[in-house]
């Protein structure tokens, strides 16, 4: 994998810049739509490519490991053969999932033994056999098996688990090495930054992940309840050590404005459940704001979802959506779900043009407020 920094903002971290996977080039900076087990929830890739544009999705590890499980995985030629996506995949390591499992996980220096949410059988998740399952995954990208910890744990248990989450990266690392891509192509293995709101923990993970000399590199551990300028606070701080010719992805964030905001101060890569989530609820993202397409407000509304995005936006009416909630049509989910996955890609595609032109930051003044209002 390689990553050219393309252009930089004068007044700002913010940058873009060019992926190159065996599956195909990422333009940075990026959103990548989640697709949990294999798909993104109500989208066809036929419109992730040509409506959403999506460059990458992700899968996720735990739930790809639990179902289909590995040897299908395997047999099928990696996840890639799986699925039919011909683009780059990013899995996450699981970690997120399992630690969220709480009362039926145990967690230990050997790694976290869990119970399946699917049928309570008993697991366990090691550096090693993370590594070897994100192998089978086949992945371009993988990540490594990181603890995160509650938003608002105390400093002594932060300091406890960075300590593990490093100790468990030399584990990976170590494991990663030691085998080989299984379907004849590159995988890389990027590093995750943990240490909760503490600054002196970032640092020192920050510093830590960057001294590996990895492919890419990524900060967990935000958007778990943290207020927002902390979250803002730490990955300016986070970036400050990072190395800037290497991709930099914030993990699970976020809303709209995180994304401008995380932009601005340097990263390249996000994922977020919030745009198919939230459209599955009713909740549509736009530059004006959020629309709720349950409201009587929109029964008699005959324009465009939204004149200025996608085809599915241009086909469709306001009215026409409210119906369909309202009537709890499936189809009503589905283009809810591709309306805020193109918005998404929009908005960043939006913020990549600002940047090259060298008004990023006058632009992102502009549209930042709107976007979180109701409309």
């Amino acid at each position: 994998m390689t990553f050219e920094l393309q252009h930089t903002d004068k007044g700002s971290d913010a940058r873009t810049g060019l992926i190159t996977t065996a599956h195909g080039q990422i333009k940075t900076p990026i959103f990548m739509p989640v697709g949990t087990c294999g798909s993104v929830k109500g989208v066809h890739f036929s419109e992730l490519r040509e409506q959403v544009k999506a460059q990458i999705i992700l899968g996720n590890t735990y739930h790809l490991y639990l179902r289909p499980g590995l040897e299908v995985l395997r047999a099928a030629g990696g996840l890639h053969g799986f699925n039919g996506w011909e683009r780059p995949i990013l899995t996450d390591s699981g970690g997120f999932q399992v630690f969220s499992l709480t009362g039926i996980r145990k967690l230990r220096e050997e790694g976290c033994e869990f119970r399946s949410h699917i049928d309570g059988s008993k697991h366990i998740f090691t550096p090693e056999n993370v590594m070897d399952t994100e192998r089978v995954i086949g992945a371009d990208i993988m990540m490594a098996l990181d603890e995160c910890p509650p938003g608002q744990s105390d400093y002594a248990y932060a300091k406890r688990s960075l300590a593990m989450t490093q100790r468990w990266l030399d584990r990976c690392i170590r494991r990663f090495d030691e085998t080989e891509p299984l379907y004849g192509y590159q995988q890389n293995l990027f590093p995750i930054v943990q240490g909760c709101t503490f600054k002196d923990l970032r640092r020192e993970a920050a510093k830590f992940v960057a001294d590996k000399g990895a492919e890419g590199n990524a900060i967990g551990g935000l958007a778990v309840g943290e207020p927002t300028e902390v979250m803002y606070e730490m990955i300016e701080v986070v970036n400050e050590i990072l190395p800037k010719d290497k991709p930099r992805y914030l993990m699970g964030v976020g809303t709209p404005q995180n994304i401008l905001e995380a932009i601005e101060r340097g990263v390249d890569m996000f994922d977020c459940v919030m745009p198919t989530r939230n459209g599955r609820n009713a909740m549509l993202f736009t530059y004006e704001g959020t629309m709720n397409m349950r409201n009587k407000k929109w029964e008699m509304d005959f324009s465009p979802i939204d004149s200025d995005g996608c085809d599915t936006d241009r086909i469709y009416t306001k009215a026409y959506l409210h119906h369909l909630f309202k009537a709890q049509e499936l189809l009503a989910m589905q283009i809810a779900s591709i309306h805020n996955l193109a918005f998404y890609l929009r908005l960043v595609g939006d913020a990549r043009q600002h940047i090259e032109q060298g008004d990023f930051v006058q632009w992102k003044a502009s549209v930042v407020d709107r976007l979180g209002q109701r409309i």
